[in-house]
């Protein structure tokens, strides 16, 4: 290998692509799509419930519960005095829950009993219909207290008190871990859809065969294709990392060498893959798809990314382990919320230079300068 045919084979890259508006547009605009894509239109933050309540007879007592559950930002509450008001309506899926306050919900409640509330939710969202669920009864406990208080009675000693504290993510926002991770995701699109057309357009064109009647070597033939899109990719990382800290304000605790360290290994993965798709199907549109379901759906799936590893088959749970954005998601959502934490980090960024070598090494074995 001579330093003066992989800078030429560079040089040839970098052009190509400043030339390209696609590379531009992969590389530059999609992220930022993506960014905002995962920063406003995913999100498990509770949001605005329509709560339907039903109170079968008026009090005062009943009257002061319901101002309760307006007084939360959670809730849209309605009033009705039938559930069949709103049976209808949480069938066509246009309320999440109703809550129906009985006749005797205040001489009840105030003697000290168990309130008699009854909360009917919308199975079809179970996450939704646990919210309601532990949101209504802490409501009711609240609002106890705050009654026998207004009528100068101490109110019952609670047999349990929870002070909940909560770590690493005090606004408890789930933007603040998805953003993270979708980082991983971008460079899981970057690194296998650039290299992957790109490569897959010279073999079609034509290109591709001059460029090997050159007297190149496959190591420099390799290096040449990997090292100008390796610099681009981490530059629309940088680009993206920037969004995330100074667009939607997420904390940022780690250490941004640990950060480019792992973000470069995981690129050498993603470009490698990339390189390997495109040397394997010589047709972009092949290329296009191979990459989207070898590197972003696995990416997608199984890096903890979305959805949790947890509650997977162990089955799945192992395969996991071969998903190499299974290891960068852990590594950024770490270094944004946690902080430089080495026993995560070491494991993760072992993972990922293990994945690195693996795949430049079958890089390298398929990689050749014949036609035939």
């Amino acid at each position: 290998m001579t330093f003066s045919r992989l800078a030429a084979i560079m040089r040839k890259e970098t052009r190509q692509a400043v030339r390209d508006p696609s590379t531009l547009m992969i590389s530059g605009l999609l992220p930022i799509m993506l960014i905002f894509l995962f920063g406003y239109a995913v999100s498990f933050d509770p949001r605005e419930l329509s709560i339907g309540v039903v109170v079968e007879q008026p009090t005062s007592e009943t009257e002061s519960f319901v101002a309760s559950l307006r007084n939360t930002r959670y809730f849209g509450i309605e009033v009705a005095i039938d559930r069949q008001v709103f049976a209808s309506r949480m069938a066509a899926g246009k309320l999440d829950a109703i809550i129906v306050l009985p006749q005797d919900f205040s001489a009840t409640a105030l003697r000290g009993e168990a309130a008699p509330i009854q909360v009917l939710v919308d199975g079809g969202d179970p996450n939704t219909a646990g919210l309601v669920g532990s949101y209504v009864e802490m409501l009711v406990l609240n609002w106890l207290e705050q009654e026998w208080l207004d009528r100068g009675q101490p109110p019952l000693a609670p047999l349990v008190s929870i002070e909940p504290r909560t770590w690493f993510n005090a606004e408890v926002s789930s933007r603040n871990y998805l953003v993270p991770g979708s980082l991983a995701i971008i460079l899981t699109i970057i690194g296998a859809l650039l290299t992957a057309l790109v490569v897959a357009r010279e073999w079609e064109r034509g290109t591709m065969e001059a460029l090997l009647a050159t007297p190149v070597g496959p190591l420099e033939l390799l290096l040449g294709k990997l090292i100008p899109y390796f610099v681009l990719g981490l530059g629309s990382f940088m680009l993206s990392v920037l969004v995330t800290v100074g667009f939607f304000d997420v904390p940022f605790r780690g250490s941004f060498l640990a950060l480019a360290l792992a973000a470069s290994l995981f690129m050498l993965c993603s470009l490698g893959q990339g390189l390997l798709i495109s040397t394997l199907t010589r047709n972009q549109l092949v290329a296009a798809q191979v990459a989207v379901m070898l590197a972003f759906l696995p990416a997608f799936y199984f890096s903890n990314f979305v959805f949790e590893l947890d509650s997977m088959p162990p089955a799945l749970q192992l395969f996991s382990y071969v998903i190499p954005a299974r290891f960068l998601v852990s590594t950024l959502q770490t270094q944004f919320l946690a902080g430089n934490v080495w026993a995560v980090l070491l494991p993760d960024l072992a993972g990922l230079a293990i994945f690195g070598i693996v795949i430049f090494a079958v890089c390298a074995l398929f990689t050749r300068t014949r036609l035939d």
